[in-house]
């Protein structure tokens, strides 16, 4: 037999319960802004949307997409890192008349989440086993310990920031693809 509130002892107190919705409610909702954020990233990008260095349809290889927003709002969606890297450092030949202080943002697909990050944040690994759609490519990642794990396990060769890519290192990749050709 039960006795005064002893049963409440057992029962969860409508403020525990409310407590615990309201938890899951905002963790939906944190879930909710995250997918929407990476959404508002990859906007605009649609099947006709051809990478401006080498012509092929950017939407076949998600999960290599790049992207350069400029301030009016325009955006070019690549195939990789090593092709936004190419028409980042040559705007004026792949798009003649802009310049880089008209650029907002520039985004990479981390490797492993999958999802569209901060170019100039990311960490990118270079000389691995795995390849792009353009063959050697820069792998990137949202953060170093993952870039250092990738490196590990696939065996790259360097972790290189944004700002350390040259000119010389996308000649290396490009190099490196045309002597893997060769080998077949």
């Amino acid at each position: 037999m039960i006795r005064g509130n002893e049963d409440m002892r057992h029962r969860p107190s409508i403020a525990y319960t409310a407590l615990v919705l309201m938890s899951i409610v905002l963790m939906t909702l944190a879930a909710v802004d995250n997918a929407a954020s990476a959404d508002r990233r990859q906007r605009g990008l649609t099947r006709r949307d051809k990478c401006p260095v080498c012509g092929m349809f950017v939407y076949k290889y998600p999960k290599w997409i790049a992207k350069i927003e400029f301030q009016d709002g325009h955006a070019h969606f690549y195939d990789g890192a090593k092709d936004m890297f190419k028409h980042y450092m040559n705007l004026s030949k792949y798009t003649p008349g802009r310049s880089g202080h008209e650029i907002a943002a520039v985004f990479v697909t981390d490797y492993y989440a999958v999802e569209l990050v901060e170019a100039k944040a990311a960490f990118y690994v270079i000389g691995s086993d795995v390849l792009g759609p353009m063959g050697h490519e820069l792998i990137p990642f949202k953060d170093e310990a993952s870039a250092k794990e990738f490196l590990e396990d696939h065996k790259g060769t360097r972790i290189l920031r944004f700002e350390e890519v040259t000119d010389e290192v996308i000649k290396a990749l490009d190099a490196a693809q045309q002597e893997r050709g060769r080998k077949r």
